[in-house]
């Protein structure tokens, strides 16, 4: 995966380039420091992903994607301080929006995405392994039987030990996998990580209710309550957003 790093404060950008250093697949192709260098960056290397902090001088990261046309726009993960870019970030197709300062947990998840969003866009060479497909349905045991539940029925994944525990209609499942394994596999357009241990699906959500340390309350449909990590909160506010359009 080549990346490019975009950023116009010199700390921040050796702040991204230790956090990728830690991806054995992460090829750094260069850094750039303002907008305007940014896309000359960008179609010099032609990067598979870029990181791209929001707001800079004269061309912030915005800007940067829309004077790009389509066909030369990479993937994007975009860095900022503030939640007001959220959704035009999605609108551009950016895979993630993550808040500074970078959590080491929520980056190492946005570098996931884009290599499922890689795997599922480029022609595999031979070198590269097939990506993980998302499951059709889970087998899960209910007694004796054998019981397969589709995953549009999943309302949301909830970390149980060693297990996680599928929502389904009320009922609870379990199956031995872990959260971040399940969270490669699944259709994250339709499916968001909102917990260190909880996954949800999107539409599943009515209600979304800030909270004073900034985390959230989402209510889904059936009534069930389930807290939102700050670190999560701007990425889901969007997608909501972007989903009720």
């Amino acid at each position: 995966m080549r990346v490019l790093v975009i950023d116009d404060e010199p700390l921040a950008r050796g702040g991204v380039l230790v956090q990728l250093s830690k991806f054995d697949d992460v090829e750094m192709v260069g850094e750039c420091g303002d907008g305007i260098s940014a896309i000359a960056g960008i179609r010099e290397h032609r990067p598979d992903v870029v990181v791209l902090d929001v707001q800079m001088p004269r061309m912030d990261g915005i800007d940067v994607l829309r004077n790009l046309p389509p066909e030369e726009r990479p993937l994007a993960i975009l860095l900022t301080a503030h939640e007001s870019f959220a959704v035009s970030a999605f609108e551009l197709d950016a895979i993630d929006y993550l808040l500074k300062p970078l959590d080491d947990e929520r980056f190492a998840e946005a570098i996931a995405r884009a290599r499922r969003r890689l795997g599922k866009s480029s022609q595999a060479t031979e070198r590269t392994l097939p990506p993980a497909q998302e499951p059709q349905r889970f087998e899960v045991r209910v007694g004796r039987r054998s019981v397969f539940v589709p995953v549009g029925d999943v309302e949301y994944l909830q970390a149980d030990g060693d297990y996680v525990a599928l929502h389904v209609a009320g009922q609870r499942h379990l199956i031995r996998e872990s959260l971040q394994r399940l969270q490669e596999r699944l259709d994250g357009e339709r499916f968001l990580r909102v917990h260190r241990s909880v996954i949800v699906r999107i539409d599943r959500v009515a209600e979304m209710r800030s909270l004073s340390n900034r985390d959230a309350l989402l209510r889904l449909h059936d009534g069930t309550l389930l807290r939102a990590s700050r670190t999560y909160v701007d990425t889901l506010r969007a997608r909501l957003r972007l989903f009720g359009n």
